[in-house]
């Protein structure tokens, strides 16, 4: 049976409109980075030199991170102590736009809070300390969190409960709330960490990873099949819809209680962090399912998901755009990939292709009608660097430089179709009649155009040069000539 074609651009419409209601285990994640070079005296442990570190909101206080990165409104419900892990937590969900956050604040406990130091070059985790007290909520928190959580349900289109084992998620603040969800008809999905699924009895979807599923099922769950297998009793036990089990590299398995199972391979990614991923699989769910997506589309957008998060560094959120990215085609996505709207936009691939080290080349032009002798070109141009940024006319600067005839295409649609090329890693519109403000802004290490300029004639050659790049000029394709065509177009002759 072919895949179903998934309608990212509805459905992230649809999922702007939706609110999730997440209940968890928040933590302060913070990593520090540095280098290994040598190993301690005192002990056989390798020495990091701490060189930068970052602080990110973690556990399921990052499946909220992601449902609002992803589009949606997440109500946050969570539990905290009363010292300063906690309140620079509350004051990070306070910058959230489309996150409303109400933390119970427990003096008796610290907020939990862990501490990676991590190999910037190998990007290997070498170590974390953690700040926690992982025991169940007192009766009297346990209270405030269900009176915190039951008035947010009605307001819901899902509720998520991302279980950490720190003890937001007793047995009785779950029962209560997937009663009263329940009541009120709303999806209850839960990424547990209890073995005992009877207390996540009623849930429509859970979601353990294959080391938590093997071991409440007391199976190997080590292919597709093995799950299968073994989850009809226990979707029986938890009266469950489905149960979705990650297996990192191997995919995800999606086993119904009605209906066929679905097994996903995992996308092809280089790994550079694993930590968060299940947060972004969770949240993905919520927010495709709450949008009224089924099983299968759901299943795709959270693989997806997971294949973005996991390339990234430390506890990552997975925005809407970068997901579109990774679920449709490349060539589908070239104009809104490749053509740069905003100023901010130019910079901020540029500081991202500096950081990398990445040789950054430039040309440009009009590109009324785009023919063999511009493909050449833009081509060779792209050899000569990393990452070609092409520089094109407005519709005003072409007209004054080329007569009020012209263009043929608006600047639009000469900017999709260079944004189509693979040569062509980036289009920017430029209103001036030369670029020389453009090359100035981005200073590329190749300034490229065709051999029937001189280098002295190549505008921008100085600026260009003064900052250690080089003019780079390429033979032209005899024959072709745009003006030409248009000519030959409107009757013209040859």
């Amino acid at each position: 049976m072919p895949t179903p074609i998934l309608d990212f651009d509805a459905l992230a419409q649809a999922i702007s409109g939706r609110t999730v209601l997440c209940i968890g285990d928040i933590m302060l994640d913070e990593f520090v980075y540095g280098e290994v070079s040598r190993i301690s005296p005192e002990a056989p442990a390798p020495v990091i030199a701490a060189q930068r570190s970052e602080i990110h909101i973690g556990g399921a206080g990052n499946v909220a991170r992601n449902i609002a990165s992803l589009g949606a409104r997440c109500i946050f419900v969570g539990l905290v102590g009363e010292d300063d892990a906690g309140a620079r937590l509350k004051a990070a969900l306070d910058e959230q736009d489309s996150i409303e956050s109400a933390l119970v604040c427990d003096p008796s406990r610290p907020t939990t809070r862990k501490v990676r130091f991590v190999s910037e070059h190998f990007s290997t985790h070498m170590l974390r300390a953690d700040w926690e007290q992982a025991v169940p909520a007192s009766d009297d928190i346990e209270t405030r969190l269900i009176d915190a959580i039951l008035p947010q349900i009605a307001r819901a289109d899902i509720v998520l409960l991302s279980d950490y084992a720190k003890g937001v998620l007793t047995a009785r603040v779950i029962r209560h709330t997937i009663d009263a969800a329940r009541t009120l008809g709303k999806p209850v999905i839960v990424d547990p960490k209890s073995l005992n699924w009877a207390i996540y009895r009623g849930a429509t979807l859970l979601t353990p990873n294959r080391k938590e599923f093997s071991e409440a099922t007391r199976s190997r769950a080590d292919t597709p099949q093995s799950i299968v297998d073994a989850s009809e009793d226990v979707m029986r036990l938890a009266d469950c819809e489905a149960i979705l089990v990650t297996q990192g590299e191997h995919g995800m398995t999606l086993v119904p209680r009605n209906g066929e199972a679905v097994h996903v391979p995992a996308a092809p990614v280089q790994v550079r962090d694993v930590s968060g991923a299940g947060d972004t699989v969770a949240a993905a769910l919520a927010v495709s399912l709450a949008a009224g997506a089924d099983w299968d589309t759901a299943l795709r957008m959270a693989n997806a998901a997971a294949a973005v998060a996991v390339g990234k560094q430390g506890t990552a959120s997975v925005s809407a755009a970068e997901l579109r990215r990774k679920i449709l085609p490349h060539a589908y996505l070239a104009a809104e990939e490749k053509i740069v709207l905003e100023p901010d936009a130019l910079d901020a691939q540029l500081a991202e292709w500096r950081r990398q080290d990445l040789r950054v080349g430039f040309t440009n032009g009009c590109f009324d009608i785009l023919h063999p002798g511009h493909v050449k070109v833009l081509t060779a141009a792209r050899g000569a660097c990393d990452r070609l940024i092409v520089g094109l006319n407005s519709d005003a600067s072409v007209r004054r430089l080329k007569g009020a005839d012209r263009p043929v295409q608006d600047e639009r649609a000469r900017a999709e179709v260079l944004a189509a090329l693979e040569a062509v890693d980036l289009v920017v519109i430029f209103e001036e009649d030369t670029p020389i403000d453009l090359i100035t802004r981005i200073k590329p290490s190749a300034l490229v155009k065709g051999g029937d300029y001189t280098r002295e004639q190549v505008v921008g050659h100085e600026v260009v040069e003064a900052a250690g790049g080089a003019v780079v000029l390429v033979d032209i394709l005899q024959g072709f000539s745009t003006t030409a065509l248009v000519h030959r177009a409107r009757g013209g002759g040859k």
